[in-house]
C-alpha cells in the first residue's frame, strides 16, 4: 500500500504498530485518499476519534477561524475564550449536575486526572476496574489495563491500589448474559469485601462497552447494580466514555443506554475530530473538593484550537444527526454480519452498539481464532477497507465507521467483507 512518492519512514520509531503503510495525502467523509488518488474505506476512524468524518468542513472552518485569532493561552495565565465556550457545550449535552469540566489532551491524561479527582474527593486510596479494559499508556493506566500483557510488557512494577474485577464477557464465560451478571456481581462483592475494603475504594471505573478488550457492551443490569453499590457505600462511578462517547454507539453517551448516571465521566477521541483533547465531567461539588494547583498541565485546556474543534464537532454531530445515523447504520451493519455469521460459522460472535461492533472469530472447539481473524482483516486491506482487531487474543475485528456513514456506503463495506471472509 506504499505510494510511489511516500515518503521514508525510517526516521519514525519503531515502537509503533501500523495496519498499514499508506501515507494519506487527503481526507475527506469516510476516506482517505493518497498521492495517486487511490481511496481507502477508513473503518478504524482513527480508533473511534473521527466521528465526524475526515476533515468535516464544520470543523475545519471553526479550526481556520481560530487560528486567526488565537491559537492557546495556558490555562493557569489566562482562560480562553474557546475553552469556556466548549465546556457550555459539554454542559449541554451531559446531565444536568455535571457543571463543572476539566481539559487536558488524551484519554489517558483524563483518566489519570480523573483517578486524582476521585482520591481527593473521597479520601481513598484504591481503584477497581475491570478485566479487559484498557485506560490508557502512562504508569497509572497501563496498572489500570488489562486487556493485553503489551500494554505493559516489561513496565512492571505498576502503580498499586489497583484491583481487577471480572467483566460481564458472556460469550467469552460460555454463559447466558443473566447466569454472567449474576457471576460478576457476585465476584465484586468479593473483591470489596477481601481485596479492597469499602472505606478505601475511591472509584470503580469502567468502559460501557469495552475497547481494545473485544468491543463487548456491559448489560444494563451490570451498570445499574454498580451504581447500586456505590450509592451504598460511598463509591465514585467513573464511566470511561473515551472511545464509546460522542454518538458511537447510538446514544450521544454509551451509559445512556443503560440509564445509569456516573459520578466522573471521562471523555476524549471522537470529542476533537481529530485534534487532541479531552475532558473530564463532574458536579461542582466534586470538583470543588480538588484542591487548586493539585493537578494542571502546560497545555491542558490551553489549546484554542483544539477546543474551537471540539466545540464545532459537538454542534455537528448534534445539528446533522450523527447520533440518530449511528442507531440507524448500526442496525444495518449488525443485520448483516449477522447474515455473514449463517454463512460464515468462523464468526462466532456479532455484538454491539450502534456503530461500535465486533465480529469475534472463534475454532470449532470454541478457542479464539486469531489467524482466521487476521486473513480476513489483510483480506480487506487488499481491497482498500481498513479494519483493526481488538481482543485480548486478536481475535476480534472490530467496526468503528465514521458517524457520516451512509446506507449505501455500508453495504459496500460489508461487501468487501463478505468476499474476504469468502476468500
Amino acid at each position: 500500500m506504499n505510494s510511489a512518492t511516500a515518503k521514508s519512514t525510517e526516521l519514525l520509531s519503531p515502537v509503533w504498530t501500523h495496519l498499514t503503510n499508506l501515507q494519506p495525502a487527503r481526507g475527506q467523509g469516510i476516506y482517505l485518499f493518497d498521492e495517486q488518488e487511490n481511496r481507502y474505506i477508513d473503518f478504524t476512524s482513527g480508533i473511534g476519534v473521527i466521528n465526524t468524518g475526515h476533515c468535516h468542513p464544520r470543523v475545519v472552518a471553526a479550526i481556520k477561524q481560530q487560528a486567526d485569532q488565537l491559537l492557546f493561552g495556558q490555562m493557569n495565565c489566562v482562560i480562553p475564550p474557546a475553552s469556556v465556550r466548549l465546556a457550555e457545550q459539554l454542559n449541554e449535552v451531559t446531565p444536568p449536575y455535571i457543571d463543572r469540566f476539566f481539559l487536558a489532551n488524551s484519554g489517558a491524561e483524563a483518566t489519570e486526572g480523573c483517578v486524582k479527582l476521585a482520591k481527593a474527593a473521597t479520601g481513598r486510596q484504591n481503584i477497581v476496574v475491570f478485566q479487559g479494559s484498557f485506560h490508557g499508556r502512562t504508569h497509572l493506566a497501563m496498572a489500570m489495563t488489562t486487556s493485553k500483557t503489551v500494554y505493559r510488557h516489561k513496565y512492571q512494577p505498576l502503580p498499586g491500589g489497583i484491583f481487577v474485577a471480572p467483566f460481564p464477557y458472556s460469550y467469552y464465560f460460555g454463559w447466558d448474559e443473566h447466569t454472567t451478571v449474576d457471576f460478576c456481581i457476585k465476584q465484586l462483592d468479593l473483591i470489596l469485601h477481601s481485596q479492597t475494603a469499602i472505606d478505601e475504594t475511591a472509584a470503580i471505573i469502567i468502559e460501557p462497552i469495552l475497547g481494545e478488550g473485544g468491543y463487548v457492551p456491559a448489560p444494563a443490569r451490570f451498570l445499574q447494580h454498580l451504581r447500586k453499590v456505590c450509592d451504598d457505600s460511598g463509591i465514585l462511578l467513573i464511566i470511561d466514555e473515551v472511545q464509546s462517547g460522542f454518538g458511537r454507539t447510538g446514544q450521544f453517551f454509551c451509559y445512556q443506554h443503560a440509564e445509569v448516571e456516573p459520578d466522573i465521566l471521562v471523555m476524549a477521541k471522537g470529542l476533537g475530530s481529530g485534534l487532541p483533547i479531552s475532558a473530564i465531567g463532574a458536579s461542582k461539588a466534586l470538583m470543588e473538593k480538588w484542591t487548586p494547583g493539585t493537578h494542571g498541565g502546560t497545555y491542558g485546556g490551553g489549546s484554542a484550537i483544539a477546543s474551537a474543534a471540539a466545540s464545532a464537532t459537538i454542534e455537528t454531530i448534534r445539528e446533522e444527526k450523527l447520533v440518530e445515523n449511528a442507531a440507524q447504520r448500526g442496525r444495518q451493519l449488525m443485520d448483516g454480519l449477522k447474515k455473514l455469521q449463517v454463512v460464515h460459522p468462523s464468526i462466532g460472535d456479532v455484538r454491539g452498539i450502534g456503530l461500535m461492533v465486533a465480529t469475534e472469530f472463534t475454532r470449532e472447539n470454541g478457542s479464539p481464532d486469531t489467524d482466521t481473524a487476521s486473513k480476513v482483516l489483510k483480506a480487506c486491506l487488499d481491497q482498500n477497507l481498513l479494519l483493526l482487531s481488538c481482543g485480548t487474543y486478536k481475535n476480534v475485528i472490530r467496526w468503528i465507521p465514521p458517524l457520516v456513514v451512509t446506507e449505501k456506503q455500508l453495504e459496500e463495506a460489508l461487501g468487501i467483507f463478505e468476499r474476504a471472509l469468502t476468500s
